[in-house]
């Protein structure tokens, strides 16, 4: 399959069903043979949902009237010869004529005319177009409306920098496993390889690479050397002061990376515990481990529910990793500005207090909770965390030191690309005997 025809298949299912990225990509690699002709589809669908509401807007200024929900492909289509027209180098004429060829392979000629004559329209009128959209920031700004105007409460001075940073492509990002290399003698090791990285900043463990590469053919990764996480998840381990003996918990714990992690730093403690509530996502996370020759028991269970699971011993040491609006991640998974609505985020904060709540009741007096998300909203963050201490006496805060990301009045942020890290929050919590 063309890469083109392939990304009309890929965003249509994303637009009109909902499904997420993630699932769909190995089903558009298993369909285009060629790896320039997979990079080119994958580009495709991450520019389209990176600025969708932008070309959006500009596609309906050029409609004469919207089309009909059963013609979702119709749209799809003139949203990709848009990305291509606005963000890629590709001739404008190639990219009508091989935008307008879509109607066919979507089995709908008769809409040849209509994408021809957008697409040609907006070519005519590009610049006057593109001042009009833009007069409105959120669409300039390529985010959903209920997502910009959060932004920018949460974060007045930053906003802007915010979604401009969501809207960039994420460097790719290693995690040296150290029990088996050295980051220093594999990146020497990969540069014979002709794979380019550097030391990822205030981590121990990471690399981040000159620019993305084939996961399986990085040197050492079938052998258990590296893992691909992002340098602000590989804060996390550090941040539990792990030491031999502890009983150790990962709640939330798939797909992995940082459990295994948590064991790659400390491998001398008593007992590491991985819960998750899908058995198939803990497979994920027995993938990774066995991988990197690592051992965790993994439980089945809700970490909000520990009645169906705890054995009754306390933790030393708890990682909740929490659920979150994952809005520290857009420039990882665009799609989170389509699949996420505003209701989902008072959602989401019932279940983090409920997660907190069920956590504290496991840990020993004396532990650490690491309470984490991928969130840079702060109902989920430090208003979560700063009401949760309010609320629990035994509760105290250990202050985050450290270079990286920002110091809040409770716990520490990192906003995206800061560092050329995701956006994260971290808080420390330690239960008073």
């Amino acid at each position: 399959m063309k890469p083109r025809a392939a990304a009309v298949q890929v965003l249509t299912q994303v637009l009109g069903q909902g499904r997420s990225l993630s699932s769909l990509l190995p089903e558009l690699q298993e369909q285009i043979a060629q790896p320039a002709d997979r990079a080119f589809a994958q580009q495709l669908c991450f520019g389209v949902l990176r600025f969708l509401p932008r070309l959006e807007s500009c596609a309906s200024r050029h409609l004469r009237r919207p089309l009909k929900a059963r013609d979702r492909d119709i749209h799809v289509i003139l949203l990709l010869g848009l990305y291509q027209l606005i963000y890629l180098r590709t001739p404008d004429h190639a990219a009508v004529s091989e935008t307008v060829a879509l109607t066919r392979s979507a089995g709908k000629p008769w809409a040849r005319g209509l994408v021809n004559a957008v697409l040609r329209g907006f070519l005519r009128e590009r610049e006057k177009t593109l001042a009009e959209v833009d007069r409105d920031e959120a669409i300039a700004l390529a985010h959903p409306r209920w997502l910009f105007e959060m932004l920018r409460a949460d974060w007045p001075e930053e906003y802007r920098t915010i979604a401009e940073a969501n809207n960039r492509q994420p460097p790719m990002v290693l995690r040296v496993n150290r029990l088996r290399v050295e980051r220093s003698v594999w990146l020497q090791r990969a540069r014979v390889a002709g794979v380019e990285g550097s030391a990822a900043p205030f981590t121990e463990s990471g690399v981040v690479l000159r620019r993305p590469w084939d996961v399986a053919a990085l040197p050492g990764f079938s052998e258990g050397e590296v893992s691909v996480q992002d340098a602000a998840a590989q804060m996390a381990a550090g941040l539990l002061e792990l030491r031999p003996g502890q009983r150790v918990l990962d709640a939330c714990a798939a797909p992995g990376g940082k459990t295994a992690h948590i064991a790659e730093r400390e491998p001398r403690l008593a007992e590491l515990v991985a819960v998750d509530v899908e058995w198939k996502r803990l497979r994920r996370v027995e993938e990774n481990l066995r991988r990197l020759g690592l051992r965790a028991h993994l439980v089945e269970g809700d970490a909000r529910d520990p009645a169906s699971w705890w054995d009754g011993k306390p933790f030393d040491r708890i990682l909740l990793d929490a659920p979150c609006s994952a809005t520290g991640v857009i420039r990882r998974h665009p799609d989170i500005k389509v699949l996420r609505r505003a209701d989902d985020i008072s959602e989401v904060v019932v279940k983090q207090q409920q997660l907190l709540e069920s956590m504290w009741s496991l840990l020993n007096p004396g532990g650490i909770l690491l309470y984490a998300t991928c969130s840079v909203l702060k109902r989920e963050n430090v208003q979560q965390v700063a009401d949760f201490i309010e609320n629990h006496p035994d509760a105290r805060e250990l202050p985050i030191a450290g270079e990286w990301g920002r110091g809040m009045s409770v716990g520490r942020q990192v906003l995206p690309d800061e560092h050329q890290m995701d956006g994260f929050y971290y808080a420390c919590l330690r239960k008073e005997c």
